[in-house]
C-alpha cells in the first residue's frame, strides 16, 4: 500500500507502479508531511492512469523523437521520412535535452519565440511544429506524459511581410504564350506546355510513360511520381487520375514522340541518356533561362500548375472538377488553397436564377394591398 513514511528527517514515498514494481523515493530536506502526501497523491494518480515512470527512466526528447522516427519509418514514404530526420537533427536544440514530462506550454511557446527571433520562414516553422506536435502525440500514446502541450500553445501568426513572401505569381495567357515561345528546346517546351494546360505536379510530369498517354481517348493517365531521384505511388488515392488534354496538347506530344528517342523505361521526358530529369537540372537550366529569355517573374514550377487552377476558376468551372484534375483529395483542400480565385461576385448568375424562376421577361409582384402587378426587367 502506498504510503509515507520519516526517515533520518526526510519523507520518503513508499509505493508499486503500474507494473508491479516497488518505488522509493526521499523527498528533499524540508519538505512538509503536506506537501508529501501531494507528491504521493501525483504518483498515485500517474500510476492509475499508467503513465509513472521514475525520474532515472523517464527519456529526453531527443530519445522519444529517436524512436517516433523509428516508429514513422515503416510507414511513409523514405523522402518524407528524410524530411522529418532532418528537422529532428537540425531544429529543437533549445529542449533536446529536456525531459519529456518537463517540456510545458511554456517551454513550448519559449522555443517559438527563439524560432522567430532567429527570422526562420512561418513555412518552416510550421513544418517543424506538425513534427513537435507529432512527437508529443506520440508520447502521450505510450504514457511517457498525460497531456500534449502543443495542443495548447500560442501559435506564429501570419504577418503582413509573411502574405507578401508568400504570394502566388500567376502568369496571364499573354505571358504563358511568351514562355513558351522562349522555350527553344522541343521536349522542355512540351513539358512546360503539358504542366501548364493539366496543372500536374512536377514529380508527377517527369513520372510519366508514353503508356499513360492515350492518344486516341487524349487522356493522360497519373498513376507514379518521380521525386529525390526514386519513383513512387502517388500519396493519395485521389492524385491517381485522368486528365483530359485538349487537341493542342495532344498534337505536341504526338510530335515529341516521333522526335524524340526511345528509352527502356518508356519516360515521355527523359534526359540524354534516357533517365528521368532531374528536377534541378530541369528548373536551372530550362525553366529559368526561359522566363529570363521571356522577361517574366521569377515564379517557381509549381505557379505553373496555379496558372492552370486559376484560369479554370475563371472560366467558372467547378469545385469537383478542378479538385479531380489537380488530384486533392477532397474539395475541402482545393477551396483552402484557391478561395482567393472564386467569384464573389455574379450579376450575371442572379439574373439566370431570376429567369430560372419566373420565366420570360417580367413577373408578378405582390404589393403591400395584395394587389398583383407585373414589373418588367
Amino acid at each position: 500500500m502506498a504510503c509515507i513514511r520519516k526517515r533520518r528527517g526526510h519523507w520518503v514515498i513508499d509505493c508499486y507502479d503500474q507494473q508491479g514494481k516497488r518505488y522509493r523515493k526521499a523527498l528533499k530536506e524540508g519538505t512538509t508531511k503536506k506537501a508529501a502526501h501531494e507528491a504521493l497523491l501525483d504518483i498515485e494518480q500517474r500510476i492509475a492512469r499508467q503513465s509513472f515512470l521514475p525520474e532515472k527512466r523517464i527519456p529526453t526528447f531527443k530519445e522519444v523523437a529517436k524512436d517516433w522516427l523509428e516508429h514513422k519509418k515503416p510507414n511513409i514514404r523514405a523522402t518524407t521520412w528524410e524530411m522529418y530526420e532532418s528537422l529532428v537533427q537540425n531544429h529543437f536544440a533549445e529542449i533536446k535535452q529536456i525531459k519529456i514530462n518537463m517540456i510545458t506550454i511554456a517551454t513550448i511557446e519559449k522555443w517559438i519565440a527563439t524560432c522567430q527571433g532567429e527570422a526562420m520562414s512561418l513555412g518552416t516553422l510550421r513544418k517543424l511544429l506538425v513534427t513537435l506536435n507529432q512527437i508529443m502525440a506520440y508520447a502521450v500514446r505510450n504514457r511517457l506524459i498525460d497531456n500534449n502541450p502543443v495542443m495548447n500553445a500560442e501559435r506564429p501568426r501570419k504577418t503582413i511581410d509573411d502574405d507578401r513572401l508568400g504570394k502566388t505569381i500567376v502568369l496571364n495567357p499573354e505571358q504563358i504564350k511568351a514562355l513558351l515561345d522562349n522555350t527553344k528546346n522541343q521536349q522542355y517546351k512540351t513539358l512546360f506546355l503539358l504542366a501548364v494546360m493539366t496543372g500536374a505536379r512536377q514529380g508527377e510530369i517527369l513520372g510519366l510513360k508514353w503508356k499513360d498517354v492515350d492518344f486516341e481517348r487524349k487522356q493522360l493517365h497519373i498513376s507514379r511520381t518521380f521525386n529525390h531521384g526514386r519513383f513512387f505511388a502517388p500519396k493519395t488515392k485521389g492524385s491517381i487520375r485522368t486528365i483530359h488534354l485538349s487537341p493542342a496538347v495532344i498534337r505536341e506530344l504526338a510530335k515529341w514522340k516521333l522526335a524524340s528517342t526511345p528509352n527502356e523505361q518508356d519516360l515521355v521526358f527523359a534526359n540524354n541518356v534516357g533517365k528521368p530529369i532531374d528536377a534541378g537540372n530541369l528548373i536551372a537550366h530550362h525553366f529559368k533561362p526561359a522566363l529570363k529569355a521571356a522577361k517574366l517573374p521569377d515564379i517557381r514550377f509549381h505557379d505553373l500548375r496555379h496558372c492552370h487552377a486559376s484560369m479554370l476558376f475563371e472560366q467558372g468551372e467547378s469545385i469537383t472538377y478542378i479538385q479531380h484534375r489537380l488530384g486533392h483529395a477532397n474539395p475541402s483542400v482545393t477551396l483552402s488553397v484557391y478561395a482567393h480565385y472564386i467569384k464573389t461576385e455574379n450579376q450575371d448568375a442572379i439574373c439566370k436564377l431570376e429567369n430560372t424562376i419566373f420565366g420570360g421577361t417580367g413577373h408578378k409582384m405582390v404589393t403591400n394591398d395584395g394587389e398583383a402587378k407585373v414589373s418588367n426587367v
